[in-house]
This record gives C-alpha cells, structure tokens and sequence, in this order.
C-alpha cells in the first residue's frame, strides 16, 4: 500500500473517530472504557485480537554478539486480556475528565511529543549501536529518542524531558531500559492518563526472531498510581518500506476543530 494512502487513511479513520465522539452521549459510567490495556473514549472501538506475526528468521547480532534490533519497525501494539491501572482519585478524576471532553486539550494533537510510553500507528526507526539505541519516529514530530547502553547511572536532570533519561544494560538477550527524569505534561494515551516527574518505566526489549519484537513495559508513579503496573506490546519488521518525512504542522486543522465540550 502506498504510505501516503495509508496516512491518509489513518487520518480519516481519527476523524471519522472523533465524529462518533461527538454524537456520543457519555455519562459518568461510560466515560472511560477499558479493554485490557487499550484505553479508549465512548463511542470508540478497541482494536480486537492479535495483530499479524512479523517475518520470521533468524535473529540478527551485533559483532559483539549482542541481539541487533535494528530496522523499521510498526507501530506498537498492545496485546489483550492485561489489567488496567489502578489510579488514585485524582488522577481517576482527571481522566475522566478529559475523556468527556474528547481528548480535546492532548497535547499530541497539538504537534508535542508523545512522551513514554505512548504508543502510536505510525513506523519507528530503531539503530542500534554497541553505545546507544536510537528510536525515530516517523509520526508525530518526526523526532527521536536516545537509549544510552555504555552508562549505568542517571543524568542528574535539572530540566524535566519529554522522553525522558534513557540507559539500557542487558539481561541475556533482552535490552532492559530504564527511564526517568520526566516532566509531567504527556499524555499516556488518548484517553487521557496522567502522570506525574515521578514517573519511572522500565522497559524490556526482546526480539522474538527476524520479524517479531516484544516489548514489555513496567510504569512506577506512586503521584498518579497505587500501584506499579504493565503493558504487554508488540511490534513487526517491515522489509519493503522505508520512512516517510511527516510534518505534524503542515496544514494541521485539526486543532481548530478540537473543540471538547
């Protein structure tokens, strides 16, 4: 399928999305709905079952023997039947809240980082070198994330990031990233859940085989959570592909149109 057309589509289907919202009544029972992990407003629809198995092959490795997860890879999917978070009140409020008000204030829309661990449908570029794991993302802001693998110890952050300060260190053939040092102003999804500079995720990366990487994700916020709690994702080499440029800001209307309530 052509890149451009499946852009298109993607946009169409979020529009379509928030159509539906629009003429959705909620009440206060409805405002969130949870299917396993996937979290989404009323009137939505969760995605349903596994999403299709990657090429399969042998792993690729990094002259030192290490697993080399390189390559294009699509959007992260989390899988079904996962617990959700357990929020204290306040947090439970406010995503409610912007639930209701379909999403209208998430700063995604606004062409801001998605900030970890947002997941989206867009491709993500993984280069991998013995020193550092570079994540780029087509969607978005066209950005990039930096996973440090040749320290141990945490920048100490005067100035709270986005993505956050990423270092990895292996357990076997799995990449363990650790991350903190976040601000507090990305959303984790677009129902809305909060997060507070304590936030910590830890992430573990595993590739299956040629085509298939698992990701399992562990987020610690005691300002936000009662308890810590994970996601189970995975993501599907493209081999055919490469990535396209995106501009979030050009001729971006959507913002105008969201409105809320």
């Amino acid at each position: 399928m052509n890149k451009n057309y499946l852009g298109w589509t993607i946009s169409l289907a979020a529009a379509i999305a928030l159509l539906a919202l629009a003429r959705t009544p909620v009440t206060a029972q409805d405002q969130v709905k949870v299917t396993g992990k996937i979290i989404v407003p009323p009137g939505a629809a969760a995605p349903k079952g596994l999403p299709p198995a990657g090429p399969k092959g042998p792993v690729p490795h990094m002259p030192d023997g290490k697993p080399d997860f390189s390559g294009i890879w699509n959007g992260q999917r989390a899988l079904p039947n996962q617990e959700p978070p357990v929020m204290l009140p306040w947090a439970e409020k406010l995503t409610a809240e912007r639930t209701n008000n379909y999403s209208a204030d998430d700063p995604e829309a606004r062409c801001l980082p998605g900030g970890v661990p947002r997941a989206a449908p867009y491709h993500y570029q993984l280069v991998q070198t013995p020193k550092l794991l570079l994540m780029l993302f087509e969607g978005n802001i066209h950005s990039y994330r930096q996973m440090f693998l040749d320290r141990r110890e945490h920048l100490k952050i005067t100035e709270p990031l986005w993505y956050g300060d990423s270092i990895g260190s292996w357990d076997g053939d799995t990449l363990v990233v650790d991350t903190v040092g976040f601000n507090d102003k990305f959303w984790f999804d677009m129902a809305g859940h909060p997060h507070t500079t304590q936030l910590h995720v830890v992430e573990r990366y595993r590739r299956r085989d040629f085509g298939n990487l698992d990701i399992g994700i562990t987020i610690e916020d005691p300002g936000t959570y009662s308890k810590p709690w994970s996601i189970q994702r995975v993501s599907t080499l493209e081999t055919e592909i490469e990535m396209s440029e995106y501009v979030c800001n050009e001729n971006n209307s959507d913002v105008l149109h969201l409105v809320g309530k």
